[in-house]
């Protein structure tokens, strides 16, 4: 599968991959803040942003895109970003293909099995929702607003959706989405395999998405693991404490 992407900045390759629901440019602000010292890549994984849409969807599948991707773009060895499911994909792919990736950061998310109905609720009312109704896309958010009532997170849903000449649609593959949302909860691991590399793991002090009993989960997978915890900021980190975030950032990948 060939990958939209979004290139920015010089130097050693760093890849960016968003999250469910998300897109290339939802990082793009940090990706200009630290392009002076990277060639970054911000990724539409699959059935996201531009990217192609399938039936099929599991992490294995993203962490093979994302390896495809690094051989098509002859980039060698990489530094990669994943938030929340991005992070789990990026996960995948250093446990699969660890000599591929020099630096690894994992942003609110841990490698195991997670359920949050918000997710079910939303992807629900999205499949059921006629967006042939609608003539303006004021009408469409306060539709959602009934499920998604909190305006910032409604706005970045929302993002994906398109105006055409018939009317809106979904860029996202709702569908897909819908029926492998257990595979995008599922945990990742990959048979025992480890990848002792140091990595950066980065959570929210407002989100519930990493728990402290979560570390030793992370330490399995990831014996040199340092996770670090932005209080105040929620699972959107990039967006609430983009400062220090991408503090963070620059430390950890020495830029």
């Amino acid at each position: 599968m060939q990958l939209a992407y979004r290139k920015l900045g010089s130097g050693p390759p760093l890849i960016i991959l968003h999250g469910l629901f998300g897109m290339s440019d939802n990082w793009l602000t940090i990706a200009r803040r630290i392009a002076a010292q990277h060639t970054v890549f911000l990724l539409d994984q699959r059935n996201h942003g531009d990217s192609p849409h399938s039936d099929a969807f599991s992490y294995e599948l993203l962490a093979e895109d994302l390896e495809a991707f690094i051989v098509q773009e002859d980039l060698g060895v990489v530094s990669v970003i994943g938030h929340s499911m991005g992070g789990k994909a990026a996960m995948c792919h250093a446990l699969r293909y660890p000599q591929r990736v020099d630096k690894l950061v994992v942003v609110d998310i841990a490698p195991k099995a997670y359920y949050h109905p918000f997710f079910r609720r939303v992807l629900d009312f999205m499949m059921a929702l006629d967006l042939s109704r609608f003539a303006r896309r004021a009408e469409i958010d306060a539709a959602f607003a009934e499920v998604v009532p909190k305006p910032g997170v409604r706005q970045f849903i929302l993002k994906n959706l398109q105006r055409t000449e018939s009317g809106y649609r979904w860029q996202i593959h709702v569908q897909s989405l819908s029926e492998n949302l257990d595979r995008i909860f599922a945990a990742v691991g990959e048979g025992g395999r480890s990848w002792d590399k140091p990595a950066l793991f980065v959570r929210g002090g407002r989100s519930d998405y990493v728990l402290d009993e979560d570390e030793a989960l992370i330490k399995t997978l990831f014996p040199q693991a340092t996770l670090v915890t932005i209080p105040g900021a929620s699972h959107w980190l990039h967006v609430d404490a983009e400062e220090i975030l991408c503090g963070h950032l620059r430390a950890y990948l020495g830029c």
